[in-house]
């Protein structure tokens, strides 16, 4: 076991956190109106009482970009745990399916699933990824003289007051990054050198961001309004009329053979 040079991590902090903002940038900017429309409830949006078009796009549009942060973080989330444990226990990236990282404490061979927070799946969500625990331990024993696997569910924020769930440990917030890095004091550490650069990166997306909103404002208005006013049942056929999907497909089609 190696200690943590937390130089070498805030340099790598600051320039991976970069690929984030770029990331948020670049699906940012391959939004197309249409294609938010059709993934998200128009009948929500209608008993919300929406009464102007940049209202309804910036609703929308938020919607989406909160999912999608949630995603590209996570990912940029993932690979600093890894590569904490790599510096101090010598982990790597696993090759098995569903299982992120693989490290080695004495005669314990660690199998870790990577979530952001612990709320992060249903009943049959953790069912697979019980499933790919019991696999990768079959392999493990069988292909190597470890004896001892143990499978974690990490989650780099949250608690869980009940680690030990049987077939697995769920460790969440302060407890999984201590487990990764051996410092109980690591999750506070790591907020510090997030904000390299945040000002500059922020204000580059919010003007993307403003650029979208009237793009996508003056689409709406074209599109899916009548006397100045949202046309909800051209909007809800739009998402939902059995007699629209072949011709969105079609739509969805040749502006990706635009692209």
């Amino acid at each position: 076991m190696n200690k943590l040079d937390l130089d070498e991590l805030y340099k790598y902090v600051e320039v991976h956190i970069g690929e984030f903002h770029s990331a948020r940038l670049e699906s940012l900017a391959k939004l197309k109106l249409k294609d938010i429309l059709l993934r998200k409830n128009p009948y929500l949006f209608k008993a919300k009482n929406i009464l102007t078009a940049e209202s309804l796009v910036k609703t929308l549009l938020d919607a989406h970009l909160s999912s999608q942060e949630e995603t590209i973080f996570g990912e940029f989330l993932e690979g600093l745990a890894i590569y904490i444990n790599s510096r101090v226990y010598g982990g790597t990236k696993s090759a098995a399916e569903g299982i992120d990282l693989e490290f080695q404490v004495d005669e314990i061979k660690y199998i870790v699933t990577i979530k952001s927070g612990p709320n992060w799946g249903n009943s049959s969500q953790i069912a697979r990824m019980k499933d790919n625990f019991s696999k990768a331990k079959r392999i493990l024993k069988t292909n190597s003289s470890v004896l001892n696997v143990v499978a974690v569910n990490g989650c780099c924020y949250g608690r869980d007051n009940s680690p030990d769930k049987g077939e697995y440990l769920k460790l969440c917030g302060q407890n999984f990054w201590a487990f990764i890095s051996d410092d109980k004091n690591l999750y506070t550490k790591i907020i510090e050198p997030l904000s390299h650069k945040t000002e500059e990166k922020n204000q580059e997306f919010l003007e993307s961001y403003a650029q979208i909103i009237n793009k996508f404002t003056t689409e709406l208005s074209k599109d899916f309004f009548v006397d100045n006013k949202i046309n909800w049942q051209k909007l809800i056929e739009f998402n939902s009329s059995a007699d629209s999907n072949k011709k969105n497909t079609e739509e969805a089609e040749a502006d990706t053979q635009k692209i």
